[in-house]
């Protein structure tokens, strides 16, 4: 038997009855207190039970069933309808223009051209899963200790031996710190370094805008200095502010603008930092996915003295979801590292760590790095062909293709009319510093744009970029 549904009626309020009908019953099916297919009872017994007359139950129904909340059979009578399932909705929606609500427009997906997540048709998910089950195992028949807060030494030797292939680099095990990821890394070298409020850093100018508002967060005054063909002009903060006290840049491949440090500037920057005692935080975001020809050594490879602060991750070659990244601290520094992380920032649980370095050790992360860019290379060059059919300005920067829109286009605006089409364009935009003049352009993910999708795709972006320019 139908339970009497429990709705609260304000007869003095302004709003309708029916609406107030409608909105109770809505709110109910959205809360979870009427799950998908539950019953609902007639809209005459409704009426009866609420005092209200049947055409006012009887409209807030049909309302209800517009909003596809509920269906009605004679045979079955009034039912709520079944829906996907969704995630559970935040208690409150970041306010608008709040940095929160642009991190959820970033981050959100999958979506065809999102930025920063690897593509799922090379992601090897029957192998990592067998090896994380082996590590869970592994994880559990071990005795209940506290875990070494720099991370699993089985890890650490494996990015040790790994970063000295691919990266150049020659540090000890003790010297790398296992993170949760690309941030979690940034956060713990800004508690290491302790650089106090005010103190100047420069920023790269497009620069990722997550970092900047991590150093924000962190007191520091901001300098953008603006990239070119070589990468950060390092002349140019030398002489605008030559006593910042930090430098984080992406020498490998820029972010977004996908430029190489040049040497001679790589030169002048330690030199830099070495007679300012300066720190440089190298954000070594993509490592080896340099899609045409070697990846360049990393920055910290070139580093005698120990100035540079090398961060790495496996969200652009693995997967985000890992939440899995590793700083690789200067030697002086390597004891702080180890005792701000066991006191702030231990490692991820030790599971998904043996799991990862399983991965490493038995030679799969190689050839997963080499399928991944192979993969990526026919991915990059199927999207420039697609948008060289037109009169726009596109280049491959690292992962992302740069398409170059109008001044004073609305990139935002563009972004977000292609969200409801399933395709999530980066906004070139967001990642200027507010005070320096902003370019207008797009930036599209390679890795999320599968190839027999792209010719569609692209047909729906350029139509949107049309109609909003």
């Amino acid at each position: 038997m139908t339970k009497p549904l429990r709705l609260e009626l304000d007869r003095s309020a302004k709003m309708p009855l029916a609406e107030q009908i409608h909105r109770g019953i809505r709110a109910a099916i959205e809360s979870g207190v009427l799950a998908p297919g539950a019953r609902l009872p007639s809209w005459q017994d409704l009426a009866a039970q609420l005092g209200v007359a049947r055409g006012t139950v009887r409209s807030a129904y049909e309302k209800l069933s517009s909003d596809q909340m509920i269906v009605a059979a004679r045979a079955t009578g009034t039912h709520v309808a079944d829906r996907q399932s969704s995630p559970v909705r935040p208690d409150k929606a970041p306010d608008p223009g709040s940095f929160m609500e642009m991190y959820q427009e970033l981050t959100a997906g999958p979506a065809i051209f999102q930025m920063g997540v690897p593509s799922q048709e090379t992601f090897p998910a029957k192998l990592l899963a067998r090896m994380r089950v082996r590590a869970v195992r592994a994880e559990t028949s071990a005795p209940a200790i506290y875990p070494d807060p720099r991370g699993e030494l089985d890890l650490r030797r494996e990015i040790a031996a790994y970063l000295a292939l691919a990266r150049g680099i020659e540090c000890a095990p003790s010297q790398i710190i296992v993170t949760s990821g690309f941030t979690g890394g940034l956060g713990l070298a800004l508690r290491v370094l302790c650089l106090g409020p005010k103190k100047k850093a420069w920023m790269e100018d497009p620069g990722f805008p997550f970092t900047r508002h991590g150093l924000e967060l962190a007191g520091l005054s901001i300098v953008p200095i603006a990239v070119d063909a070589d990468g950060i002009d390092v002349d140019f903060g030398m002489k605008h502010a030559p006593d910042a006290a930090l430098v984080v840049v992406t020498p490998g491949q820029q972010a977004p603008l996908g430029s190489t440090l040049s040497l001679a500037r790589r030169s002048r920057l330690l030199e830099w930092a070495t007679q300012n005692k300066a720190w440089v935080i190298e954000d070594d975001y993509l490592s080896e996915l340099q899609l045409k020809g070697r990846a360049t050594p990393a920055l910290a490879s070139l580093d005698r003295v120990g100035r540079v602060i090398h961060i790495g991750s496996f969200s652009k070659t693995i997967s985000p979801a890992l939440r899995l990244g590793f700083v690789v601290a200067p030697a002086a520094l390597a004891s702080r590292f180890a005792e701000t992380a066991a006191c702030l920032a231990p490692a991820p649980g030790p599971a998904v760590q043996l799991a990862t370095a399983d991965f490493m050790r038995d030679g799969h992360y190689l050839r997963h790095l080499r399928r991944t860019k192979r993969a990526y290379t026919a991915q990059g060059d199927a999207l420039l062909k697609q948008l060289r059919t037109r009169p726009a300005k596109v280049a491959i920067a690292g992962l992302a293709a740069v398409l170059r829109l109008p001044d004073g286009a609305p990139d935002l605006a563009i972004a977000r009319d292609a969200a409801s089409f399933g395709l999530a364009p980066t906004p070139l935009s967001l990642w200027y510093a507010p005070t320096a003049s902003a370019c207008s352009g797009l930036l599209l993910g390679i890795a999320t744009s599968p190839l027999k999708k792209i010719e569609a795709s692209c047909e729906r972006l350029l139509g949107i970029i049309d109609r909003l320019t």
